[in-house]
């Protein structure tokens, strides 16, 4: 099966109108979300509890029809309880795999921050080399596998800071603030009635897309041209960062790769062959923030990554 850019562009407007039955504002967001999917990356979303992004995930999972699954990270969670292990079946005398519920293909980490560094770290085999190993054997994960994982913000009770590693597996991270008035009134009158769980299906979202149509959609990322000017643009960008005195560690080269992959696919969602410096600009703040590490003199006073991400966008001499 092969897909045309207009038909990538008809497919992101058929999920978007999917997910726009349930989830109210997000626009933003889901746009992000979309780009990683057709990237093949991984998505970090942080906000103050009761914002949607559980639900958002759920919305956006019921919108592909692609297999889902959902752990919900505790402090006492072992890494065994999200891979799986190798159980003795008696009857038999051999050791079956019991398979954890990472086997699928998007994998929601809900509250990722509030389990310890040594569970996080379970997913780290899994979201870069798509497979993982237990007791010395390997095992494939799907193709389209993808982590929708939600994070508390730092400053809440009873979260572990994700260590960088696990910080640079995701190809965005994505902040979900509250919404503003007019938003947050559409969301009552539309919830505001309903009693019990919110599930995708009570709002009619059906999935317009299937595991061969992503893939298609995925490959379709190969008619799109990334010009020289445009990779040099890319380049100059992640390494300013690391020349900043206001960053103590700046964006690594994997940064700047990912940047140039989620460029090309913002390109495809608006039906495009060739990358422009908007695409690069629009996507930096997410795919840069979550990377960098502010000196100690920019965090006494005050200073913020996302605006120091756009100055240097700014400052950045972008080709014509």
């Amino acid at each position: 099966m092969t897909m045309t850019l207009d038909d990538v562009r008809g497919l992101a407007h058929a999920i978007r109108g999917e997910v726009a039955k349930a989830v109210v504002g997000q626009d933003e967001t889901v746009e992000h979300l979309l780009v990683a999917l057709l990237a093949e990356g991984h998505v970090l979303l942080e906000g103050p509890p009761g914002t949607a992004k559980t639900f958002l995930a759920q919305c956006f999972a019921a919108s592909l029809g692609l297999d889902y699954g959902r752990i919900q990270f505790t402090p006492d969670l072992l890494p065994g309880d999200i891979l799986g292990s190798n159980l003795f079946n008696f009857q038999t005398s051999q050791f079956t795999l019991t398979r954890g519920p990472i086997f699928c293909e998007l994998l929601l980490a809900d509250e990722i921050n509030r389990t310890p560094p040594k569970t996080q770290a379970a997913l780290l085999e899994a979201m870069q080399e798509r497979h993982v190993t237990l007791d010395g054997e390997t095992h494939a994960l799907p193709g389209q596998f993808m982590v929708v994982a939600t994070q508390n913000p730092i400053e809440n009770q009873g979260v572990y800071p994700l260590p960088e590693a696990q910080l640079d597996r995701f190809l965005f991270k994505l902040l979900v603030p509250y919404p503003d008035e007019s938003e947050e009134a559409r969301i009552v009158e539309r919830f505001g009635k309903r009693q019990g769980p919110q599930r995708p299906a009570d709002f009619g979202i059906a999935a317009v897309a299937d595991g061969a149509r992503l893939d298609a959609a995925s490959a379709a990322l190969d008619q799109v041209t990334v010009a020289k000017e445009i990779v040099d643009y890319v380049v100059r960008l992640v390494r300013a960062t690391r020349e900043n005195a206001d960053l103590s560690s700046g964006a690594s080269p994997r940064a700047a790769v990912l940047l140039a992959n989620a460029a090309r696919a913002r390109a495809a969602l608006d039906g495009r062959a060739y990358v422009i410096p908007d695409d690069v600009k629009a996507l930096a703040v997410a795919v840069l923030r979550h990377r960098l590490v502010l000196s100690p003199a920019a965090e006494i006073e005050g200073r913020e990554i996302e605006v120091l991400v756009n100055e240097l966008v700014e400052a950045t001499e972008a080709p014509r």
